[in-house]
């Protein structure tokens, strides 16, 4: 029954989409944080009731713990986060010379472990990628998102506005459809937001934990029927791209909440 209102929602937005959103269009943007209740505002506001402070606490814990052979800790090499990270998330995805192509935070420090530390990548989604990733991105928090200036990004991210444009999945729908042209409606009891990925990894009240946005972007494709990418898949990463370029100037949140 769920999923038969999941799919008569979703077509309601459909047969609504004439009227577009002109907020995206005039250059407003908003944070997934506002379109919460207060309540999970709050949530998020307050570190000491944040449940993504946690993975935080883990993430610095691991920041300053040697790793294998090599002995080496990340802050054997970066020092205090508080200084060397700060403002570092919110410029990635960052071009990566080894692969001559876009890498992400996550894929950043796994690459770091493997080169520097001498240590085996961690798997994508684990707890302790994502309380690294956590940890770094939150040096960030409260600063604008600054996409890198690199003309090398640029085909990649072309790419990532493709796919974000592109329709897909037995419902044949784009994620444009739903966060360009009906953001602020409702689709099963829930507002849409525009999809601005300043949070991430951020906590959600669905997963009782911690998540990256591949996560997200993957339950998002299931949800239209569609096959979605591995973890770590290329396409995720140009997209990412793109979306970063789209939340430029909005502040990071990370750990945010959502619901």
């Amino acid at each position: 029954m769920r999923a038969l209102w999941g799919l008569a929602g979703i077509a309601a937005v459909i047969g609504c989409s004439i009227v577009a959103a002109v907020g995206l269009e005039n250059g407003e943007k908003r944070s997934g944080f506002d379109f919460m209740t207060p309540e999970t505002q709050a949530l998020q506001a307050d570190d000491t009731s944040n449940p993504g402070m946690l993975w935080v606490l883990q993430g610095e814990q691991l920041w300053q713990q040697p790793e294998d052979s090599a002995n080496i800790a990340c802050a054997g090499c970066h020092g205090d986060a508080a200084q060397t990270m700060r403002g570092v998330a919110a410029r990635y995805p960052a071009f990566d010379e080894a692969t001559r192509r876009p890498i992400d935070l996550a894929g950043r420090i796994n690459s770091c472990r493997g080169v520097k530390q001498q240590a085996e990548p961690m798997a994508p989604d684990s707890d302790e990628l994502l309380a690294l990733t956590t940890y770094v991105a939150h040096q960030s928090r409260g600063m604008p998102i600054t996409p890198a200036a690199d003309s090398r990004l640029e085909p990649f991210r072309d790419k990532g506005r493709r796919l974000f444009q592109s329709r897909i999945g037995q419902l044949d729908l784009s994620c444009a459809a739903c966060h360009d042209d009906n953001w602020g409606r409702r689709l099963g009891g829930s507002v849409i937001p525009q999809a601005h990925p300043n949070g991430y990894p951020l906590y959600r009240l669905e997963w009782q934990g911690v998540g990256s946005l591949q996560r997200r972007l993957r339950n998002c494709m299931i949800g239209v029927r569609a096959e979605p990418f591995a973890f770590g898949a290329p396409e995720f990463v140009d997209l990412e791209l793109y979306l970063m370029e789209r939340a430029r100037g909005l502040p990071m949140e990370t750990p945010a909440v959502r619901p």
